[in-house]
């Protein structure tokens, strides 16, 4: 087991390795030429600079994984231009090599922000293990910045899901519009009232896409303050506001080669959008209160509970922005159209929690089943689950509770959905006689045992 783990990781690591992109920063030719041939047949891509000047050139223009740094070298010193880079938002993860090294000068490299430093000479498996060293480290700092951000946005205990539950019509639908669309990099809007699933849809696009071995990363915008919003998704460089020392890479740039997900995206600021804006159109990000922009490779998920034509009548949202989402829209129906889709999330929500809370599970019978059917579920699939989570604390479901209200909306309901509200509305006044209840509806028996049988009932 433990050999089969290691040989796992083993392959994790190759692959990364395979999927990286390296900037060689050295101005003598036939160092240069030894690292990328040492490197380019493991590496996807090796580029390679003579001076400092065209590494920041080549910087400007797209993202690099790991970037090898000579340090001596004519001019300026690779250390104090990587310092300054650093100062400026660059955030590439660099390797620092030298023919003259001391402790000092060790120092010096991790002040400036070296994540290694090689001595030379070195051999070709040397500078191969400090590469993959480089990309694992910056791997689990991502993924550790990603997971906290996740722990610090999410319901604590919630089971993050990747597939859309439920064999319904309505539910098949937004499936076969995800899969249409899943290998694209065209944004997806997904549309639906709150506590439909929305995030669930944009894991189920990432997870079946060819982004899902790269982050997914959920943004709530509603949920960070307007003033630190930017901060957030593009990073900043030290001292872009009160507090920040250092600089930090932002949520966006965290997400490379995967996909973002802005949950509620009509929260964002006027200046937010504007930036997204930019975002979507060119590719690059820019953190805040540096000259650097950063090549972004990125699939960008968004969703609202709000209508964005409203908002943007109303001046609250940018018609341009509206206009560069809104290419394919997914719209998440509510649980009250998705049949029994409400049984089948029940069932499972009852052996999640039940295992969350070290309690037994109950058991849905047929009584509970029709009473979860009955039910409208105006809060959706958050409302279901916060309903099955309450039951196992206090070891019954509480079926008073799901009384129909009266709806006084004034909206016309779909005939399916209001003839099994009814069938099993009077099925429960006559306490499940079948043929009381056709007779009291004027519907012949057989009429009442087929759409039960439907229903699962």
């Amino acid at each position: 087991m433990v050999q089969a783990t290691e040989a796992q990781n083993g392959n994790e690591l190759t692959d990364r390795l395979a999927q990286a992109s390296i900037l060689v920063v050295d101005d003598e030719p036939g160092m240069r030429n030894f690292l990328v041939k040492t490197l380019a047949p493991h590496c996807r891509e090796v580029a390679e600079a003579a001076t400092t000047e065209e590494a920041g050139e080549l910087l400007a223009q797209r993202h690099f994984d790991v970037m090898i740094l000579d340090n001596i070298m004519p001019g300026q010193k690779g250390i104090d231009w990587l310092a300054h880079q650093r100062s400026a938002g660059g955030f590439t993860d660099t390797i620092m090599i030298t023919a003259y090294a001391d402790l000092e000068t060790a120092i010096e490299a991790m002040r400036a922000g070296a994540a290694d430093f090689v001595l030379k000479p070195f051999r070709s498996n040397q500078m191969l293990n400090a590469v993959q060293r480089c990309i694992q480290m910056a791997q689990l700092r991502r993924e550790n910045a990603l997971l906290l951000h996740e722990l610090n946005s999410a319901d604590t205990g919630r089971r993050l899901r990747n597939q859309l539950i439920g064999s319904s019509d309505a539910i098949a639908d937004v499936r076969r519009v995800l899969d249409q669309v899943r290998d694209v990099s065209t944004p997806v809007l997904i549309t639906g009232a709150s506590g439909t699933g929305k995030e669930v849809a944009a894991r189920h696009l990432h997870a079946a896409s060819d982004r899902a071995a790269h982050p997914f990363v959920p943004i709530n915008c509603a949920s960070i303050p307007a003033e630190m919003i930017e901060f957030e998704l593009f990073g900043h460089a030290p001292g872009a506001f009160p507090g920040a020392q250092g600089g930090r890479e932002g949520l966006l740039p965290s997400a490379q080669g995967g996909t973002v997900f802005l949950d509620e995206i009509a929260g964002l600021s006027a200046s937010a959008q504007a930036a997204l804006l930019r975002v979507l159109e060119d590719g690059l990000v820019r953190p805040v209160g540096t000259e650097r922009s950063t090549q972004l490779d990125v699939r960008f998920v968004v969703s609202t509970s709000k209508s964005l034509k409203d908002e943007v009548a109303a001046g609250r949202f940018r018609e341009d922005l509206f206009f560069r989402l809104n290419v394919i829209e997914a719209v998440m129906p509510p649980l009250s159209q998705r049949g029994t889709d409400v049984v089948e999330l029940a069932e499972l929500f009852v052996q999640e929690i039940a295992e969350q809370l070290t309690r037994a599970p109950l058991q849905i019978d047929p009584r509970t089943r029709s009473a979860l059917l009955r039910h409208n579920w105006p809060g959706n699939i958050r409302e279901l689950r916060n309903f099955i989570e309450r039951s196992l604390i206090f070891g019954s479901f509480p079926l008073e509770t799901l009384a129909h209200p009266a709806d006084g909306s004034g909206q016309i309901e779909p005939l399916d959905q209001i003839e099994r509200r009814e069938i099993l509305r009077a099925l429960e006044a006559v306490d499940g006689n079948r043929s009381e209840a056709a007779r009291r509806l004027g519907v012949s028996r057989k009429t009442i045992d087929r759409k039960c049988a439907s229903w699962g009932l």
